[in-house]
């Protein structure tokens, strides 16, 4: 069955995007606007040091510029990937990126001429009324002074930051316009072609037969381009030891979590705990072989529900009222936000040929947030669509209360909100479920959150810091060195299952690798979701919930999540979560005995 045509997608489940701008004409005029707005930028070098007044005079010049450039960017963005074969939008992408760029070149001289200024006169300038908008900028440029390179060096890094997504690009095009799959026989025996979007739900099948001709066909397109993805990678972890070079960090794993000042103790102790609970993990694997009637259990035999009756097909309109149920202690307005959200066209509903693999949210400031979907109507895309909505509502809470230069929310309190709202609706359905198999699926659902969100994750995160510290070391990576590492990890987190040869490929699959050192913030925003749903539901901390969601960037985000309780420097965090994971599953076992 050959995929849908984006031109025969029914339009009531596709994006507006007038809201944006109204059409292509009008992002042309902005971007001619803003591409003349740039040069601009020359007029206050030099000037940000002479007063509070001159400095935020200049600084609302460039982040002006930048909120244009960004808006230019995501409009071209979010209309090629509802098809990155349109050869219309991978140009006007091409060219906001290329106006990004010039904008971050000419602007480059920003942070080394505040860096310029005498330490005590910019702590008064920081402490200045004036500059309170920008006071955490500045606190935040200050703490980062022994990494900031020279005004030259910084525009030359500036320069090479187009260049240095090429390995990104690659593996996109690659994987989501170029590649394709071969056909399966589904569970009747017909004739089916496998994607992206469908191989979620093969692989999820109660017939194993199904569930291995899709994970060998599907693991098998890649492993037929292992090498290439291998150099694509490399590549990658490449420029970014380069930077962690250039800026004088003792690793990558330091530089990245440096930027949202999360200290590398937090990471560790991460992997430490999810060590410790790897004899949980064993006896739910245990559990699920048993249950499953099998001898050995293989990598395919990871997502199908243990419940094989049980149907727990959702449609996209059902999908929408459960969300809204199970947030429903969040309050009125977070219900109203959500139904301008169904009908206002945040959303791009279903699969199309050529859209981009996956699910996210993208917000857009002083607009509203755009998600993207590939929704097959099952249990796992009605979770899909709440996590995605909790990214949204982050992004429209802090648009609304933050100005653009503090409007973004860092990448470490990225995964909460939309966490929350997987837990959320995991409390309520199993508040409203008496069906003893349909809690098992439930329950089940839950500890595959676990194991998806919270182990494999950290699986992640250990391959890529491994990755980094080979190439640091000057050990060359390869399709079989990086084969090597994966297999071993997930012999090590998997300990009782059959860990598949083409499970050491599933790596050059991940697209999260071209943003390094991301993934463990899944697992670290699980455990604390965990802890805040539980405080809304049983603590009325919803009201701490919500204005720890209008916080965007304007603090260090281990200091926002303190606001709903959460302290992630201390273990007691990922160690309760992981409680909560031996809990479920010993529920689980109860009901499956």
């Amino acid at each position: 069955m050959a995929q849908v045509l984006r031109s025969e997608v029914d339009k009531n489940y596709t994006w507006d995007f007038s809201d944006i701008y109204p059409s292509d004409e009008a992002w042309e005029k902005v971007y001619a606007e803003t591409d003349a707005a740039i040069p601009s930028l020359a007029s206050i070098q030099g000037t940000l040091g002479n007063s509070p007044e001159s400095m935020k005079a200049g600084l609302d010049t460039f982040y002006g510029i930048m909120e244009k450039a960004n808006r230019l960017f995501i409009y071209s963005n979010l209309r090629l990937n509802i098809d990155n074969g349109d050869p219309v939008y991978q140009a006007m992408n091409g060219r906001a990126m290329t106006l990004y760029v010039k904008l971050s070149t000419v602007g480059a001289f920003v942070t080394p001429e505040i860096l310029a200024i005498p330490p005590e006169t910019l702590k008064d300038f920081i402490q200045s009324p004036t500059l309170a908008s920008y006071r955490h900028i500045l606190e935040d440029t200050e703490r980062e002074r022994a990494h900031i390179l020279d005004g030259k060096s910084e525009q030359m890094l500036a320069m090479l930051s187009d260049a240095a997504g090429t390995a990104q690009q690659s593996f996109t095009m690659l994987e989501s316009v170029d590649m394709t799959f071969p056909t399966i026989k589904d569970e009747n025996g017909d004739e089916v072609t496998l994607t992206h979007g469908n191989f979620g739900v093969y692989r999820e099948s109660n017939d194993q037969r199904v569930r291995k001709d899709s994970f060998e066909l599907y693991f098998g397109e890649f492993n037929k381009y292992i090498n290439t993805l291998a150099a694509m990678y490399t590549g990658s972890v490449k420029m970014d030891n380069f930077y962690t070079r250039v800026r004088g960090y003792s690793s990558t794993c330091e530089r990245a979590l440096s930027g949202n000042n999360v200290p590398v103790s937090v990471y560790d102790s991460l992997v430490s705990a999810i060590h410790d609970a790897l004899p949980t993990m064993r006896r739910y694997l245990d559990l699920r072989r048993r249950v499953l009637g099998l001898d050995e259990l293989n990598m395919y035999d990871l997502y199908c529900p243990m419940v094989k009756s049980v149907d727990m097909s959702v449609t996209y309109e059902e999908a929408q009222e459960l969300v809204k149920k199970a947030t429903a202690p969040l309050g009125e307005g977070y219900q109203k936000l959500l139904d301008r959200a169904f009908s206002e066209h945040w959303i791009d509903v279903y699969e199309n040929k050529g859209k981009t693999t996956g699910a996210y949210s993208c917000g857009v400031h002083g607009v509203h947030p755009y998600v993207l979907l590939n929704y097959t109507n099952t249990l796992d895309d009605a979770y899909t669509l709440a996590h995605e909505l909790g990214h949204a509502m982050h992004s429209y809470f802090s648009s609304e209360k933050q100005d653009f230069a503090n409007h973004h929310y860092s990448i470490m309190v990225a995964e909460v909100a939309s966490t929350v709202n997987e837990v959320l609706l995991t409390r309520y359905l199993l508040s409203v479920e008496t069906d003893k198999d349909k809690r098992a699926y439930i329950l089940n659902h839950f500890l595959e959150g676990f194991r998806t969100t919270v182990f494999r994750q950290t699986l992640f995160a250990e391959f890529e810091r491994k990755a980094h510290d080979l190439d640091m070391s000057g050990t060359p990576l390869t399709a079989e060195s990086l084969n090597a590492v994966y297999r071993e990890l997930n012999e090590l987190y998997y300990n009782g299952a059959t860990v598949n040869p083409l499970q050491a490929i599933e790596w050059a699959r991940i697209p999260h690798f071209y943003n390094s050192f991301y993934v463990y913030q899944y697992a670290t925003g699980f455990c604390s979701a965990v802890s805040i749903a539980k405080r809304i539901l049983e603590e009325n901390g919803a009201e701490d919930y919500l204005n720890f969601l209008s916080t965007g960037g304007s603090d260090y985000p281990l200091e926002e999540l303190k606001i709903t309780g959460v302290d992630l420097t201390k273990p007691d965090t990922v160690a309760s979560a992981m409680a909560e994971f031996d809990n479920a599953l010993t529920q689980l076992e109860e009901l499956l005995k």
